[in-house]
């Protein structure tokens, strides 16, 4: 008879212990430069592409995320998609840390939970709401993750610079984009979250365990703030998420 332990698996808190499958035996593939951009924005990968990026390495051999190479200034930066979903895009971030990455930024889209927050405005991640399950994976329990402070600020000088208006502020992150219901939104809302993602309580939680440099700048995409959610074109914001892209980049460098 199987004996079935009382302890929630998201509450097991064996967190040093490494693990069987180790990100390191990546480590071998290719040798990153150590800033490094997560770019959810395909068409912005894509331009970086026809610009005559490098090709660096492929991911693991589930998936055929290839990782580039673009230069900011003569410098050399790693640009990858992390892929969609805290699971697939925490291991993104690891097999990047193996293969030397140490400074790294998150640039993608997140829906919107407060009115004020026009579509393409940038939101620095100050904080987010684990509402996802691979944290648990690496940090004890805890409803809130603090990001970095050190990159929230550089994200903020950055942006000054760069002339993009930005807030800084909490977002709630959750495994399932169909389950984000009214009660839910407004008790995050409560919370203090202005914005819905799927990975940014995973991407601080893998890089507070590695030990490396992380931040996350969110575009305001779709707004779920009024009483039916609104799609609001986001999908067509090229320039603000190009913008955003090469901002999150001279980020990189600086962290």
């Amino acid at each position: 008879m199987c004996m079935i332990d009382p302890v929630d698996p998201l509450h097991e808190d064996d967190l040093a212990e490494p693990g069987v499958l180790d990100p390191s035996l990546h480590a071998r593939r290719a040798r990153l430069p150590e800033a490094a951009v997560l770019c959810f924005f395909p068409e912005v990968v894509a331009g970086f592409v026809e610009a005559g990026a490098r090709r660096l390495t492929r991911l693991s051999s589930e998936r055929e995320s290839v990782v580039w190479e673009i230069e900011v200034d003569g410098r050399p930066v790693a640009v990858v998609h992390p892929g969609i979903g805290a699971p697939l895009a925490a291991m993104t971030l690891e097999e990047l840390i193996a293969m030397g990455a140490r400074r790294v930024v998150a640039v993608g889209g997140a829906g919107v939970l407060v009115p004020d927050l026009v579509m393409g405005h940038a939101v620095v991640v100050g904080s987010a709401l684990r509402d996802e399950g691979t944290s648990a994976h690496y940090l004890l329990p805890g409803r809130v993750v603090d990001a970095d402070p050190y990159g929230v600020e550089v994200l903020q000088r950055t942006l000054d610079a760069a002339g993009l208006p930005h807030v800084t502020g909490r977002t709630w992150t959750t495994d399932a984009v169909y389950r984000e219901t009214r009660a839910r939104v407004e008790r995050r809302r409560a919370e203090g979250c202005v914005t819905v993602d799927m990975e940014a309580s995973a991407f601080i939680a893998v890089a507070r365990f590695r030990g490396v440099r992380f931040a996350q700048v969110l575009l305001a995409a779709d707004s779920l703030a009024g009483p039916e959610w609104d799609a609001r074109g986001w999908t067509t914001a090229r320039s603000a998420r190009a913008g955003l892209t090469s901002a999150a980049a001279r980020a990189a460098l600086d962290l």
